[in-house]
């Protein structure tokens, strides 16, 4: 024995440098630091994952209030004009710039891509339907979207294997999410166009979140690459907006109003979807998506607090049925966890 630890393993030769300074401090450098990296980088993405869920949580609120001066379209519209701004404005100030040398077709229609599903598809189906269908329809169709992920991702992302337990998790997640949006008063009534507008939104944040695993993240900034889907959104969000007859009033933005589209442009679109890029990127696209679930959780409290809502009983054993469904879905199985151990 050499006293050096064999690759194979690790342990071996160990107490034998502990006698050896020299060959304890080779021992150190040998240590797995880079699984241990990964491991940190991997809690930063669930935190960055789950504080931007708390804040896509409350901007039902701010839009809510900002729906007495301007139309659903004109406010995202803003929003995302705000936030493509605000994120030239950082590149240009943090000097971050693609690397890229070249015009690359294949990423840029992966941004016209996720633009036109992330941006346009997902938020103008969903606010169509708010318009044709109840809000607790569309709430529990929109919830589901984890689940329309998945679905998709068997055909299309090949990268990430679906467990088995990801699916029953998130269905029970979803049970849970519907119980949180009725919240007591179970009163179900379907419109078919409203509703199939909110499943198909489901669809485009589907599409949206498996483009995100095909943009090579190598040559772009995770900032760069989200201002240029922002790009593209608003490119195809401009003939509906005009087709909407889009007019906004100056007197329309008020002190107040300023602040909530400020809070909706730079906060809830520009950095969160840079947070959530960067967890996709980093998680992969099912474990981010299963964060998606707490909205309706968020929104239920923060409609509690700010608008003192009432929270039954109902939307409580909801919550805990998102949570179980959160738990089992990102839970290893018994030959996941030897596989890992070995």
């Amino acid at each position: 024995m050499t006293g050096e630890p064999d690759v194979q393993n690790p342990t071996e030769g160990f107490f034998d440098s502990l006698d050896n300074p020299n060959h304890a401090q080779l021992y150190i450098f040998t240590l797995p630091w880079h699984i241990l990296r990964m491991e940190r980088r991997s809690s930063i993405a669930h935190g960055v994952a789950f504080g931007t869920i708390l804040v896509w949580g409350t901007t039902f609120i701010a839009t809510k209030i900002l729906l007495d001066d301007f139309s659903p379209i004109e406010i995202l519209v803003i929003r995302f004009v705000m936030g493509y701004l605000g994120l030239v404005i950082f590149d240009i100030v943090s000097g971050k710039r693609t690397t890229a040398k070249r015009f690359e077709a294949k990423q840029e229609l992966l941004f016209a891509g996720a633009g036109l599903t992330g941006v346009v598809m997902y938020y103008l189906l969903e606010n169509f339907a708010l318009t044709l269908t109840y809000a607790s329809n569309v709430g529990i169709l929109v919830s589901m979207a984890p689940l329309t992920t998945a679905l998709l991702a068997l055909f299309f992302l090949r990268e990430e294997p679906i467990k088995f337990s990801l699916v029953i998790g998130f269905v029970i997640a979803t049970v849970g999410a519907a119980l949180v949006m009725f919240n007591g008063t179970v009163t179900l009534k379907l419109s078919l166009t409203g509703d199939l507008l909110a499943l198909a939104s489901t669809v485009g944040w589907a599409i949206y979140s498996i483009i995100l695993k095909k943009i090579d993240t190598t040559r772009y900034a995770v900032t760069t690459y989200t201002k240029k889907i922002f790009f593209y959104g608003i490119v195809f969000m401009l003939p509906v907006a005009l087709l909407s007859d889009f007019s906004v009033q100056a007197s329309s933005f008020s002190a107040r109003n300023i602040l909530l589209l400020l809070f909706l442009g730079l906060g809830a679109s520009a950095t969160c979807f840079v947070s959530w890029n960067h967890a996709v990127q980093v998680l992969g696209v099912f474990k981010t998506s299963a964060y998606i679930y707490l909205t309706p959780l968020v929104s239920l409290f923060t409609a509690a607090v700010v608008l003192a809502e009432q929270v039954t009983l109902m939307a409580i054993l909801g919550c805990l049925l998102v949570l179980g469904g959160l738990y089992v879905s990102e839970r290893k199985t018994a030959k996941n966890m030897e596989s890992a151990a070995a």
